[in-house]
């Protein structure tokens, strides 16, 4: 099957996504309008920038056995073991932590089972070193085995964790794309970095990019520019990070964080996901506040998934 031929329609995403003004006085009393771009009604298994970095990356496997990795509560491993079910195709994952292998399934994992994912655990010192080439050839060998396939690279698709690939990177410009000439600046929470490499990159010359990194260790930009590179080949857009808002690292929140969220919650009756869209809404009123917006700054806020997607 040629990437052309396969048929995605039985996802029937919805695009572009809603955009919608949201009457907030912290935001108002500093001169600033809040949009929210409703990435996480694009579908309900592949929500936000699940889809976008997924449907390249789809269409390339073209109807192979679709091999990636993440965590215990991965929302890409979710969505790309919803894509199987959808799309007739099988799936492997790849998780970090062989001690969860003798363990009951967490409702993320046991969601990837019922959609079909071959999941394989595997020890943190493979995980980490999942990208040498060696350590990636055996685990695409053994998981695929185990799934029933040849095990060789010709019959298994490999996705990166977090889905951040070039391809992925491709497919988060159309986000840019639907947010041109609607916002001076675009906020949005950044875990392996490609959607703000890919949304910088669909904006219009005067407009930016804030992410807000959800893992401590300051080393997503480097990521940004190498997937940048690798997409387009050079850099792309204006962007920037603002790690103040990790709360202390992945999956890790504080009662400041969640107070907020709730607040946002009844402030604007959507729900608030909190270890991605809480911690960028969080960062973009906390910068509001600093006076970083000058006034009559529109600021669109990246919701990139609902509540039950993170778990």
């Amino acid at each position: 099957m040629t990437p052309e031929a396969l048929d995605l329609s039985p996802l029937r995403p919805r695009l572009p996504s809603p955009l919608q003004e949201a009457e907030d006085e912290r935001f108002g009393r500093c001169g600033v309008r809040l949009l929210l771009k409703r990435d996480d009604l694009i579908h309900p298994d592949l929500p936000g920038n699940k889809w976008r970095k997924l449907e390249l990356n789809l269409r390339a496997a073209a109807g192979r056995a679709v091999l990636t990795f993440g965590g215990a509560y991965s929302n890409h491993l979710r969505a790309t073991a919803a894509a199987g079910r959808l799309l007739g195709f099988p799936t492997i994952g790849v998780v970090r932590g062989d001690e969860l292998a003798g363990r009951p399934l967490n409702p993320s994992l046991a969601r990837c089972a019922a959609d079909g994912m071959a999941l394989r655990f595997v020890d943190r010192a493979t995980y980490r070193a999942k990208a040498r080439p060696e350590v990636l050839a055996a685990l695409v060998a053994e998981a695929a085995a185990s799934a029933g396939r040849d095990g060789t690279r010709d019959d298994v698709y490999v996705v990166p964790e977090g889905g951040s690939n070039a391809l992925a990177v491709r497919g988060c410009v159309v986000l840019g794309r639907e947010l041109r000439a609607a916002a001076d600046v675009v906020g949005v929470a950044c875990g392996t970095g490609g959607t703000v490499a890919g949304l910088a990159a669909g904006l219009g010359p005067a407009q930016r990019v804030i992410g807000f990194p959800v893992l401590k260790g300051g080393f997503l930009g480097d990521r940004i520019r190498a997937l940048q590179d690798a997409a387009f080949g050079a850099p792309a857009g204006d962007w920037a990070l603002d790690d103040r808002f990790h709360c202390g690292g992945y999956a890790r929140t504080t009662p400041e964080l969640e107070a907020f969220a709730a607040d946002f919650e009844d402030r604007h009756g959507m729900p608030v996901e909190r270890l991605y869209v809480a911690k960028m809404l969080y960062g973009l009123t906390t910068l509001a506040a600093e006076g970083a917006f000058p006034r009559g700054t529109t600021v669109a806020a990246v919701v990139t998934g609902q509540p039950d997607s993170a778990r």
